[in-house]
């Protein structure tokens, strides 16, 4: 088996623990699934490619240059759920202007409440990155806490559309990637993460939530595993919004 990303992270013993436990069996894609696009917003990659460290100066909560090297793949990965007429869904922030809404996030982070501003358009950090915009048949959904779920329409939606997959990609890998991965999972959805759309400010909170999410709860593979899934289903599986304008929730 190739080596994985987590691999260097672990210990034999922890290797020998996963495999004698029987985690990690791979559950494999269902037959209508839904792209879902977490938090790829100015706030956790900076408006422009620098180093992390220069990011975060700005940026309180950027992931640097591993943000950036995600783009390219959800360009593609995007472009050919349009395509195939699957549902693009994404998620971001949100908060209103005197922060009385932020709650818990102020408990732990001592920049948290900190305005953020592109530099040349004055974009708000919320707003997904100019890449990968959402378009008008596109779903995108605002949020407080970091599960898509939580407190949002989206299973509603997935519901609506008859969705049995998510196709899972965004950031923070081991935040609210992760505690969307969990949602879905405890609604009995399968769950494929590509693992070059996913990044985080840690590189081993990265790793080992990988590790620990396709260990339990998910299969984290590849681009070209999941373009040949894509590739793979029939026509028309979905009846998706007309357009016209994009909406959010």
């Amino acid at each position: 088996m190739a080596d994985r990303v987590w691999d260097k992270f672990l210990t034999e013993r922890d290797k020998a623990v996963f495999q004698a436990a029987g985690y990690g069996t791979k559950a494999g894609p269902g037959r209508r699934p839904a792209v879902i696009v977490i938090d790829v917003n100015y706030n956790f990659t900076g408006d422009t490619r620098e180093p992390i460290l220069e990011s975060i100066k700005r940026w309180p909560n950027s992931c640097g240059e591993e943000g950036w090297d995600a783009i390219a793949p959800l360009q593609r990965l995007i472009g050919r759920a349009r395509a195939k007429g699957l549902p693009v869904i994404y998620t971001t922030g949100t908060r209103r202007a005197d922060g009385w809404d932020r709650g818990s996030w102020d408990w732990k982070n001592t920049r948290t409440g900190l305005p953020t501003r592109t530099r040349e358009t004055n974009r708000d950090g919320n707003d997904i990155l100019q890449e990968i915009a959402p378009e008008a048949r596109d779903v995108v959904i605002r949020k407080l806490k970091p599960s898509a779920f939580h407190g949002t329409p989206l299973q509603s939606f997935l519901t609506l559309l008859g969705v049995d997959t998510l196709i899972v990609t965004g950031t923070t890998t081991s935040g609210c990637v992760r505690a969307s991965v969990l949602d879905a999972f405890a609604n009995n959805f399968r769950i494929q993460i590509m693992e070059e759309g996913c990044f985080d400010r840690s590189q081993a909170s990265h790793a080992i939530n990988l590790c620990d999410m396709d260990a339990k709860y998910a299969d984290v593979v590849n681009e070209a595993e999941i373009a040949a899934y894509i590739d793979s289903l029939p026509e028309g599986l979905f009846e998706l919004p007309k357009g016209g304008f994009p909406v959010e929730y």
